[in-house]
């Protein structure tokens, strides 16, 4: 079975979600071996093999990670060499997106992005135009490089040994140009991360304000989920722009999304429409978000909101 190297994605303390994903969809099409820079791939193995990884490369050395995106392109470059990989896969955010474009180009290899799928024959599924049109795509000469969007391959455990085997491989002044200077922790509150969490609860232009933005929190709070937001709310200063869901956004896809109040621009669908299921609660009934619900309420967000949470406290009470 053809090796398919994948990119990890990691805090140094834990591998994060979109590295299962791409193991996940790795294992579909070949044997997933993972690239790993810097510390905390020991702890991290039995996550790796929980979800089926072959083998992890590890580039120990923590300057991999104190430089910008060039160190990990010729680490994947050299890896490319030696293993010679079916396909490499990399996380579709920015810098996964830059170690891909780096790596394409040190191995004149072709570069796909915004993927949503891969199939057998290593074409990419991807979703175009804000979601209007679904196309397939091919490398043509080298190691296919495939980005693939975060949230759009669902992580599922199956055995691997995630066998861990030591790499050298230099790091030239060229790639040292760049240096990380700061890293500033982001803090988290009680909610849990918008890109990882089972249940997102997102507020549009119907809510009005700012202020009114606390009554999403609380129907998020009652259900354990994280808080989103449309464009309209970000751009209007109500919210703040790292929880807008959309194409130029985040894309999440829980097991819930709740829309409250947003009518459903195609820049927004494109964030959320592979969402398990989907609830809508909006006043328009001819509102666009009601073609991609699974349940949807037809009435005032302010009155139906309330009630929701009630509700739901009264039977998690």
């Amino acid at each position: 079975m053809a090796e398919i190297l994948v990119l990890a994605d990691h805090d140094g303390d834990a591998v994060k979600k979109v590295t299962l994903e791409l193991v996940t969809l790795a294992r579909r099409i070949g044997e997933p071996a993972v690239a790993w820079t810097g510390p905390g791939a020991e702890a991290a193995q039995p996550r790796l093999a929980e979800y089926g990884a072959a083998k992890v490369y590890l580039a120990a050395d923590p300057e991999f990670d104190a430089y910008v995106a060039a160190p990990k392109a010729e680490l994947l470059a050299e890896l490319v060499k030696r293993a010679a990989p079916a396909a490499v896969l990399v996380p579709g955010t920015a810098e996964g997106r830059e170690v891909g474009a780096r790596l394409a180009v040190k191995t004149r290899s072709g570069l796909l992005t915004d993927a949503v799928g891969v199939s057998d024959d290593l074409s990419a599924e991807q979703v175009i135009f804000g979601g209007a049109i679904n196309v397939c795509s091919k490398v043509r000469s080298g190691t296919p490089i495939i980005a693939v969007r975060p949230n759009a391959i669902t992580p599922e455990p199956a055995p691997g040994a995630a066998v861990i085997e030591p790499v050298d491989v230099p790091i030239s002044d060229v790639a040292k140009q760049a240096r990380i200077t700061e890293r500033v922790v982001q803090q988290r509150g009680a909610r849990p991360e918008l890109t990882e969490a089972s249940i997102v609860v997102s507020g549009g232009r119907g809510v009005g304000s700012g202020e009114n933005m606390g009554l999403i929190e609380r129907l998020a709070d009652s259900l354990g989920a994280a808080v989103g937001a449309s464009r309209a709310v970000t751009d209007a200063g109500w919210y703040p722009h790292q929880f807008q869901v959309g194409q130029t956004g985040k894309t999440v896809s829980p097991q819930l999304y709740v829309a409250v109040g947003i009518s459903g621009a195609i820049q927004h669908r494109a964030g959320m429409q592979t969402s398990k299921t989907i609830m809508v609660i909006n006043k328009d009934p001819e509102a666009p978000i009601f073609e991609l619900a699974d349940f949807g309420v037809v009435g005032d967000l302010f009155k139906v909101v309330p009630q929701l949470v009630e509700e739901i406290d009264k039977r998690s009470g």
